[in-house]
């Protein structure tokens, strides 16, 4: 039992460290967003590239932040009824979800992004917009990421559900 609990201090932690970087993206992504809206309708001066980071960073912070969400608790559930369930019941379905859904989804999205990502690294893909990011592969790569965080996290939450079964029953 301490390895497990040990496991997953280190996948929360790791989760928790990435997720409190990422939410520095948002300031950036508001900076970001008010200097092209400043060169554009101040200026008349347009800026793909700013627009294009401000989507990369966009992507950024939904698809690497899913773990964090899922570390925080804040994912959609259907709250009506899970809240009236008892400990027990909550880690039951908090299980099962991460077995027969989660899981199952992230394997799927790293299975079927990973050549997707890596085809875009072969031939560094870049933009097709002049003045664009040159970077279109690192863009890509946050497919498999997101699947890779997102099923790290998962395995994390299915075992802090297992021990609390587990301590339940003893």
């Amino acid at each position: 039992m301490p390895l497990l609990r040990s496991a997953i201090r280190m996948i929360d932690g790791y989760t928790e460290r990435c997720g409190l970087a990422l939410s520095w993206l948002c300031l950036a992504m508001t900076l970001v967003t008010c200097f092209v809206v400043l060169l554009r309708y101040g200026y008349g001066i347009g800026s793909i590239g700013g627009q294009e980071s401000v989507t990369y960073m966009h992507a950024a912070l939904f698809m690497l932040g899913a773990a964090f969400t899922l570390k925080r608790g804040g994912h959609v559930r259907v709250d009506i009824f899970y809240r009236r369930f008892t400990a027990r019941a909550r880690a039951w379905v908090d299980s099962v979800g991460a077995i027969l859904f989660l899981l199952p989804f992230c394997i799927f999205l790293i299975g079927s992004s990973w050549q997707f990502a890596g085809d875009a690294w072969a031939i560094r893909e870049v933009s097709a917009e002049s003045g664009g990011i040159p970077a279109i592969f690192l863009l890509k790569s946050l497919l498999p990421l997101m699947g890779f965080n997102l099923a790290l996290q998962g395995i994390a939450e299915l075992l802090r559900n297992a021990l609390a079964l587990v301590d339940q029953t003893a």
